[in-house]
């Protein structure tokens, strides 16, 4: 590809990005505060904080998950948090043995109680898998906080709280997931433990 041309993409990309992110920040700004206040809240009251995703979401979800358990900005005490994405024993056993949508409700029937919180992230709405690890949250008393795209708006409507990107480019729909799950994880960080001066 030509430099010139690989530039303007780059830069168009990163324009897309910027007015994106102000955008999220603009109007998403109280989910984000009402997330991290719901994970504060539950961790307090020493329930724990389960994470799922596939593909690129696994990665934020894993990447959302070790913020917390082990540190965002402070050197601080582990916060209780894990991704359903991380046994591949697990979800391999349970793919073959049951069904590739049951990897995480499965796990979350063994371990999930209530007051506990799941942050499912699907950038389309329609993750089978994460669907139902929705559905047994709701189950069990978790607090549901979601991460989707433009086209998740049913999705939606079946967390507690959820920030729908709007936006249908997946990669531009998880560069703005993981800027919430990193605002999410500061602001439970400092509450929990106080800024870093």
């Amino acid at each position: 590809m030509n430099r010139d041309v690989a530039a303007r993409i780059i830069r168009y990309q990163a324009e897309t990005a910027s007015r994106l992110f102000v955008e999220v920040g603009a109007n998403w700004s109280g989910f984000i505060a009402d997330a991290a206040v719901a994970v504060t809240d539950a961790l307090r009251a020493g329930g724990f904080l389960y994470t799922c995703g596939n593909g690129g979401s696994a990665a934020d979800a894993q990447h959302i998950a070790c913020e917390l358990s082990g540190k965002f900005y402070l050197k601080r005490a582990g916060l209780p948090a894990t991704a359903l994405t991380t046994n591949s024993s697990a979800i391999t056993a349970i793919g073959n043995d049951f069904d590739v949508d049951e990897v995480f409700s499965r796990q979350l029937e063994g371990v999930a109680r209530k007051g506990d919180v799941l942050l499912a992230i699907t950038t389309s709405g329609g993750s089978r898998n994460v669907v139902k690890a929705v559905e047994v949250a709701r189950q069990r008393g978790m607090i549901v906080i979601g991460l989707t795209g433009g086209r998740g708006d049913e999705f939606a409507e079946t967390c507690d709280l959820c920030l729908v990107v709007p936006s249908e480019d997946t990669p531009r729909i998880q560069e703005a997931h993981i800027f919430a799950g990193h605002m999410i994880c500061q602001l439970v960080e400092s509450a929990i433990f106080g800024s870093d001066e």
